[in-house]
């Protein structure tokens, strides 16, 4: 299992104080000796983490591969292309949003998903496509040109956090899911069979599959068992454990847990 680190959360801290600390790009050189197998990185259009600069140092300097998570814009996609990271994965993005929330909307934006993975392949970028795990969307990422998918993973750990934790009395807890723990049961069952299915699918189809949002030390070990899944995306559960571990030791811990 491949495991791609995803250092965004490095540069929200640094982004709270608008201060060059910490800087993302010694997170590379960490991530090199730990156990990662890439760099994952999202440019948002409104740069409120990740900033062209860092963008370019970080396909400049690492040593691994790089992953460019970006919305279907022309101008971002031009950054990219530009840029020449080894994969631009194209996903959903809202101003509004926290974080990127839910897969793409494959059939509203066919067209421009369509131009943008032309322009990226052209520029022999890999391209992979953020989407719920569900058969239409990985048969359109099959039809559209993508080379790889990655399953939108949200939803299940979700589940898993208001089932297996606390979350239900905090302030975090989602409210769609305040349901009886037999009701969360199923749903949780329901979603994995999902994204087993869908992971199933992509590789029939010979799409490379990756899954990815909201993994931690908790629930990563039930995705990893799906074999289809190759590679997993993971970065707030492990910066936000290397604030007391370091995070040559977060990642360790991680890399221990999916093999």
């Amino acid at each position: 299992m491949k495991l791609g680190l995803n250092i965004d959360h490095i540069a929200v801290l640094r982004e709270a104080r608008k201060v060059n600390d910490p800087d993302p790009i010694e997170a590379l050189f960490i991530a090199d000796k730990s156990g990662v197998d890439l760099i994952t990185i999202h440019l948002r259009e409104d740069r409120r983490h990740i900033h062209d600069d860092d963008a370019k140092a970080v396909v400049t300097l690492s040593k691994l591969p790089v992953n460019i998570e970006c919305a279907v814009d022309e101008s971002i996609i031009s950054i990219v292309c530009s840029l020449k990271p080894n994969k631009a994965t194209l996903v959903p993005e809202k101003r509004e949003e926290v974080t990127t929330e839910g897969g793409l909307n494959l059939q509203t934006q066919y067209d421009k998903i369509k131009q943008a993975i032309t322009r990226l392949k052209a520029e022999e970028i890999k391209t992979s496509l953020f989407i719920e795990p569900c058969e239409n969307a990985v048969k359109m990422s099959k039809e559209l040109g993508a080379d790889s998918v990655e399953l939108h993973t949200g939803k299940y750990a979700n589940i898993y956090a208001m089932l297996n934790s606390n979350m239900s009395q905090t302030r975090y807890a989602v409210d769609s899911l305040k349901l009886p723990r037999e009701s969360l049961e199923i749903l949780l069952k329901e979603e994995m069979k999902k994204i087993q299915t869908a992971a199933k699918i992509a590789t029939k189809l010979g799409l490379y599959c990756a899954a990815g949002h909201g993994l931690n030390y908790k629930n990563v070990t039930a995705i990893c068992e799906i074999e289809e899944i190759v590679e997993l995306n993971i970065g707030q559960s492990i910066v936000a454990r290397s604030i007391f571990t370091g995070l040559e030791n977060a990642v360790q811990d991680m890399r221990a847990l999916i093999g």
